[in-house]
């Protein structure tokens, strides 16, 4: 008789670990992947620019160098950031978002 829960147990847990790749199932259909992948790209520069930081405190990176590689990772940050502002409002930027946009471009 143990068996037979043992066994019954078993089929339920496969068929709820199994659930998000039987035809038809989405499992986030509320998460876009392009946001999602724009979140994780925001996480990884993030990581960079802590990185290359630790680098330069540790004498790693000379001073010169890290100035021009936070520089460049700070824009790419910039860039993913607006791409997935763009993204979450469905492509309308805000006030906020055009005016920063202005005064980057005329500073």
């Amino acid at each position: 008789m143990e068996f037979v829960w043992l066994a019954l147990l078993g089929l339920a847990v496969a068929a709820f670990v199994s659930r998000p790749f039987w035809p038809g199932a989405d499992p986030s259909p509320a998460e876009d992947p392009e946001i999602a992948a724009l979140e994780a790209a925001r996480e990884a520069k993030y990581r960079e620019i802590s990185d290359a930081r630790a680098d330069r405190d540790s004498g790693k990176l000379p001073d010169r160098d890290f100035e021009v590689l936070n520089a460049q990772l700070r824009a790419e940050a910039i860039a993913i950031l607006d791409r997935l502002e763009r993204a979450q409002t469905g492509g309308k930027r805000s006030r906020d978002g055009d005016q920063r946009a202005e005064n980057r471009s005329s500073g």
